[in-house]
């Protein structure tokens, strides 16, 4: 499962989506919102995404992670909305019956997901400036162009 979320993410509710007697192994990532970015004081964030086409990316980005890993279980979800410093912006969980494929596998979600998954992030500076960036086209994920804007300025 790949959501997009309002509310709060809750990791407990979260991972008891995932139990499995197959499952030797369950690894979770969770991405929070820190205090910077790129060298500038960060003091919250604002997440959009257009979530139809963002939750169909983010399963097809679980569908191959299935595919190439041997693993029993996998969510993903992130939150948009205005995030405070400290939030936890997105959580991802799998199970495997060894630890091994699902370190290997919540890693490689977590990154297609940064690379692939639509969605746009307004960060907000200790100064009062702000600049929206696109996931995935920025930091180590970063690819040709400027990013798009954010859906509600498009």
């Amino acid at each position: 499962m790949f959501k997009i979320s309002t509310a709060p993410l809750d990791p407990a509710a979260l991972a008891r989506m995932l139990p499995d007697a197959r499952a030797g192994a369950c690894v979770t990532f969770e991405g929070w919102v820190r205090d910077h970015n790129d060298g500038h004081p960060v003091r919250s964030l604002d997440y959009e995404a257009y979530a139809p086409l963002a939750e169909k990316e983010g399963a097809r980005i679980l569908a191959e992670t299935r595919g190439k890993f041997p693993i029993i279980g996998a969510v993903c979800v992130h939150r948009v909305g205005a995030l405070a410093l400290g939030d936890l912006a997105v959580w991802v969980g799998v199970t495997a019956a060894h630890r091994g494929a699902a370190f290997d596998a919540c890693r490689h979600i977590i990154d297609e997901a940064k690379s692939r998954v639509p969605i746009w992030k307004k960060e907000n500076y200790a100064d009062g400036a702000t600049a929206w960036i696109n996931c995935a086209t920025r930091g180590e994920h970063a690819g040709a162009g400027v990013p798009p804007a954010p859906p509600s300025e498009a």
